[in-house]
């Protein structure tokens, strides 16, 4: 066990479509930087996913049209967030679409396929 560490999340406009980049990771210093390679193995991955996840509340309401690109630094972490997503998509799925990226092809995500990485999209009022 390392104690409590101070995680950062991050969202990085990509272009000009509106699509943002989650970034998230150790925060290291004061300048708003983080390690997003970092292994701090406290046996709460799951629960920071939860917060990380809980994040896109607030962000989306402050941009309801974004898009979020979620894509691990590496293939394990993308496995992570993948497990993430499936442990509490009874809860995201009735205010989020979620798409998974398969050979260059986006579509709606499907539990238990190892996707590329992860599109995530507020749903509209009238489409909840």
């Amino acid at each position: 066990m390392k104690g409590d560490i101070e995680k950062l999340v991050v969202y990085s406009k990509i272009d000009m479509s509106g699509m943002f980049n989650l970034g998230f990771g150790d925060k290291i210093g004061l300048k708003g930087d983080f390690d997003d390679q970092a292994v701090t193995n406290n046996g709460d991955s799951l629960k920071v996913m939860a917060t990380v996840a809980a994040t896109l509340y607030p962000f989306t309401e402050s941009f309801p049209d974004a898009s979020v690109f979620v894509k691990g630094s590496t293939v394990s972490r993308t496995r992570l967030y993948r497990m993430a997503i499936t442990n509490n998509l009874d809860l995201i799925g009735t205010d989020f679409e979620i798409y998974g990226l398969k050979n260059y092809v986006w579509e709606e995500l499907t539990i238990g396929i190892d996707y590329e990485a992860f599109l995530v999209v507020r749903k509209k009022p009238e489409e909840k």
